[in-house]
């Protein structure tokens, strides 16, 4: 918009600054040919007070010597008595007239108002600049005309110049109409539609770079880079190094995924190896031996945590890997819900809870397989983790829009207003003990008390272009709300 305001503006200001600097000029040239009429008026004059009606034809030679190649002379003349513009006819003309053009050059300079002020009375000098086509086609400037009353009656002397030799094509016409002025808007136009076109190249460029990186962003783009893209040649650095800067984000998460599967794999062996010790160990130990069988449950909790923590690191670099590359496949969040759901059925009967799923058909999102059961599972735990025994989970899944919203509804104690986004938040967890006895509930990748798993679904979901967030239910309890990017 500024670019267009800036091309409309600067033409415009520059266009009533030279038209003011040409009417100054045209004024100064008119004033000079004005004079230079009135002189050859004025050396006319006695001439023409002495001049006998019956010698008028001769007057045609010494109007002669008057003319050059740029400056003309007309002589009309109208007898004592007569009135009106008709009335005057032609005594001598220099550029001379063809006698069968005389009645249509007079006709024509009547036509232009050049005797309008000599119609009545003759008198009044008068400057001028008005364009004139003899019927010869030749054009000119009627530049002055200068009355001279005598007995015999009333004398215009009009003087006339070329335009095109001596005041150019600015006069008697708007200074648009120049020949200057054409040329310059021509290439000034030229100049903006250049311009401009390079202009809507490089944003069509651009633009093109930004639907690439949403592409990519959200695993629709396949294998396609920047530079096969890019139109414009000033963009082609660019586009090589966002497609080097793809590869190595690319290349970063398949190195973090690998690491994490590695170091999950180097930590386990052991971890197993110290459980199973642990066995032949209370073997050993004695019943009644208080402080070694508590020693060996402080190892078991401990290789117990150990693992968990484990988990936990591989899921952390898991989420940072897909955050770089997001897994992007088609996937039936229905089914999907449908089977994890049931996985939990043995769960919902030893606590008496109450499901209630309300999964709209055939609802596939754009997601990676592991990435959305562990948003899944999460959310789930969560929702067991804090509603009271006997209590109703709801779990509604529907399309809005293009996007595929995912809701579970809890009744356990909600959280604080203050709190609701905090809870996203890494190492934050507003959870004490779960809600119910089984002290193993404690344990499990799903612990609440990591702070952990949340803030993973909250990634997760960001890194596939989804959201979520939490709001306390007016009747009681936690609404997670979850929207998915549909598949197209």
């Amino acid at each position: 918009m500024l670019l267009l305001i800036i091309f409309c503006a600067v033409p415009v200001i520059l266009y009533t600054q030279f038209r003011e600097a040409d009417a100054e000029k045209r004024f100064l040239l008119i004033e000079s040919v004005r004079e230079q009429g009135r002189v050859v008026a004025e050396s006319l004059r006695p001439l023409l007070e002495q001049q006998e009606v019956s010698s008028l034809p001769l007057l045609n030679d010494e109007v002669a010597r008057f003319a050059t190649d740029q400056t003309g002379v007309k002589i009309l003349f109208r007898p004592t008595g007569e009135y009106g513009a008709e009335s005057f006819f032609f005594v001598a003309s220099q550029p001379t007239i063809a006698p069968t053009e005389l009645t249509e050059e007079r006709d024509r300079l009547v036509e232009r108002g050049v005797f309008d002020n000599l119609a009545q009375s003759c008198w009044g000098e008068l400057s001028m600049a008005l364009r004139h086509r003899r019927p010869s086609g030749e054009e000119e400037l009627l530049t002055s005309i200068t009355p001279i009353n005598t007995n015999a009656g009333c004398w215009a002397v009009i003087t006339t110049h070329s335009t095109a030799e001596f005041l150019g094509t600015s006069i008697d016409q708007p200074y648009w109409k120049t020949i200057e002025v054409r040329i310059a808007a021509a290439i000034y136009f030229a100049m903006a539609i250049f311009t401009i076109g390079l202009f809507i190249s490089i944003w069509r460029g651009l633009t093109r770079f930004r639907f690439l990186a949403r592409s990519i962003r959200t695993g629709n783009s396949g294998h396609v880079s920047f530079g096969n893209q890019n139109r414009v040649p000033e963009l082609a650095p660019v586009a090589e190094e966002f497609d080097r800067m793809t590869l190595a984000l690319q290349d970063s998460a398949e190195s973090i995924r690998l690491a994490a599967e590695d170091n999950a794999h180097a930590f386990k062996t052991p971890i197993a190896i110290m459980r199973q010790s642990l066995e032949p160990l209370r073997r050993l130990v004695a019943p009644e031996e208080v402080r070694g069988q508590r020693a060996l449950d402080v190892l078991e909790v401990s290789i117990d945590r150990l693992d968990h923590l484990v988990a936990y690191a591989r899921r952390l670099e898991e989420t940072t890997a897909e955050l770089l590359d997001p897994p992007r496949q088609r996937i039936s969040l229905t089914e999907m819900l449908e089977r994890m759901l049931a996985a939990y059925a043995d769960t919902f009967a030893s606590r008496r809870l109450i499901l209630d799923a309300r999964l709209q058909p055939e609802v596939s999102v754009l997601a990676g397989e592991d990435l959305l059961e562990t948003v899944l599972e999460n959310v789930i735990d969560n929702a067991v983790e804090v509603s009271p025994d006997g209590s109703k989970i709801i779990v509604e899944l529907r399309k809005v829009n293009d996007r595929a919203e995912l809701s579970l509804l809890d009744r356990g104690p909600g959280v604080p207003h203050g709190e609701l986004t905090r809870i996203f938040e890494r190492y934050v967890s507003l959870r004490s003990q779960p809600a119910t006895n089984d002290p193993a509930a404690d344990g499990g990748e799903g612990s609440p008390h990591m702070g952990i798993g949340l803030w993973i679904v909250r990634r997760n979901l960001q890194a596939i272009g989804g959201s979520v967030r939490a709001e306390n239910r007016p009747d009681g309890g936690l609404a997670m709300v979850m929207r998915f990017p549909l598949a197209a």
